[in-house]
This record gives structure tokens, sequence and C-alpha cells, in this order.
């Protein structure tokens, strides 16, 4: 199992800190560092880095770690400049980058910033269409003809390296593993229950064969939280207090962990979920905080990653 750390800048955070969490990730031997893409946190304007930026200056000051967005809208930026983008941080870190793509979801922030947010249903449409330009793009360059965007360049240098690669994600049943399955490397949801989770991959396989491409070939992931204490004690206690704040026993709410594969307990029980998740055929497990940069305490995410490798 792949393990990475998945950071929310929207929340407050410089690129100083940024910095210093993705080289804390790859001293301690994680497999990727991923980060939002959202200007504004909910309702509230933080200190909000521009992601497909940061990654510019995270590509140069790292050497092995996987830099992964999760995930960058569509809305934000026209998928030619989002390609070329992508392969401008591609030629810097060497083959490193995973460029999330997504339709755009939070309101507020485009609300804030002037910036368009159709339909869902056109959203989707333009997503669609924005793969195709993105991944003609980073082959090399060709002809795309769409209601919302279009290509005419029958070269576009640079291209894509072997090492550049596209993740979708999301939680949607259909439309969103069906993208992933016709253009992704790797399809990206949160945690949830095995239903869910077999449902989504019967049509992301679907989608890639249907497209001519190995399913086996698409990394599977998930993203959500990491719950790992010292002691039984801690946890039980941990368990009565986060149950609280949704209502529930104990008891369910540890059902409810368990339901979705969420590491949870002293080391060993929490490393049971990674294992499970691995059964049901999930290749990476990102850690994900929410939170300002500042407080991501890096002595608790040592405990949870040596816990969970």
């Amino acid at each position: 199992m792949e393990l990475g750390l998945f950071v929310e800048p929207q929340c407050g955070g410089s690129y100083d800190r940024l910095l210093q969490l993705a080289q804390w990730a790859e001293t301690a031997g994680l497999d990727a560092f991923a980060r939002s893409d959202h200007y504004l946190n909910g309702e509230e304007s933080a200190h909000a880095t521009d992601a497909l930026t940061s990654f510019g200056g995270l590509a140069r000051e790292t050497s092995t770690i996987r830099l992964v967005s999760l995930v960058s809208p569509i809305s934000f930026r026209h998928p030619a400049v989002m390609a070329k983008s992508a392969t401008t941080i591609d030629e810097m870190s060497g083959g490193r980058f995973t460029l999330g793509v997504g339709t755009g979801w939070m309101e507020s922030e485009h609300d804030a910033f002037g910036m368009d947010l159709p339909p869902l249903a056109e959203r989707f449409d333009r997503l669609e269409e924005s793969l195709e330009v993105i991944t003609t793009m980073f082959s090399g360059g060709g002809s795309v003809d769409g209601t919302y965007y279009s290509l005419k360049s029958d070269t576009v240098a640079p291209s894509a390296s072997q090492g550049l690669q596209i993740v979708i994600g999301g939680s949607g049943p259909r439309k969103t593993p069906t993208l992933a399955g016709t253009y992704a490397h790797e399809y990206n949801s949160f945690v949830t229950d095995r239903q869910s989770f077999d449902a989504r991959r019967r049509t992301l396989r679907s989608a890639a064969t249907g497209a001519g491409r190995n399913p086996d070939d698409i990394l599977i992931s998930f993203s959500g939280p990491a719950l790992v204490y010292e002691s039984e004690s801690e946890h039980a206690e941990a368990l009565v207090t986060r149950g609280a704040r949704r209502d529930m026993t104990a008891d369910e709410y540890s059902a409810f962990l368990d339901e979705r594969c969420v590491p949870h307990g002293p080391p060993e029980r929490a490393r049971q979920a990674i294992d499970q998740m691995a059964s049901w055929g999930v290749g990476r497990y990102y850690v994900q905080e929410y939170t300002p940069l500042d407080d991501v305490d890096l002595n608790r995410m040592d405990r949870i990653f040596s816990a969970l490798k």
C-alpha cells in the first residue's frame, strides 16, 4: 500500500510551510504529497496559495516524492493552460507530477473571485472536453473540436513524460469513475463503504475496457483521516468524543469507521484498516489533514505513518 500526506492550504498556510511539509513527507519515505486547489475555505478567506504555482516550487525543492493536485477545478483555468502548466511542472519535477482534474464545486470561491460555475451537467460536459484537450496536448498535439473547448495544434511541446499522470477524484457513482476509467492514471475518492466502492470500481473498469485501456493499470486511491493513538484507553476516549459529534455511541462510531476502512486505534489496530482497503483493491491511502498548515503536527504525522507502513 502506498501512502501519501494530503493537506488543505485554503485553511491557511504559506508556501514555506507547504514546502516544509512536502520535504518532511519525502524524508519520511512517503510515496506522495498532495494538496487541494481552492482559493477560499468555505466562506472564509485565509492565506491560500495557488496550487499549480506552488507545485513548480515543490518540484525544484524535492527530488523523489510524487506531487499530486487533489484536484484542480476546470472552472479556474482553461484546459490548455492547465495542460501547459502540468507539462512544465512535469519537466521541472523530472516526471513526478500528477495533475488532478475536477469540475469545481465551491460556489463561495467562484462568487468571491468572479468565476463562472455552470450547472453540474454542463460542468461534467466541460470536464470531459477538458480531459480530451489535456490528454491530446500531453500526447504532443492534435485537434479537438468541442462545444466548449477546441485545440488546433498538430505539435505541442513539451509533451508529457512517462511520469506525468492524471488523477480524477470524486464520490459520484457513475460519471466520475467513468471519466477516470477513460482518461486517468489514478481514481481517487474519499473513504467509503464496500458496496459503494465495488459499484464505482465496476464502472471504472468497464469504462477503461471500453476505451481500450487495461483497468489494472489505473491506481485506485482513498483519502481520509487517520486516528492513531498510543493506547487503547486514549482511543476509547476519542471514540466517545468523536462519536458524540455525530450523535453516535462509541461502538457505533467505531463500526462506522471500520465500514469505511478509516485507520483508528493503537498502531496495530490502525494498520488493519490499511490491510483491509488493500484487499479491496485500493493501492494508495492519502492521510487528509483539514487544518491550517501550521497546525499539522509532524510528531503526530510521524506516529500515524509509522503505524500505517
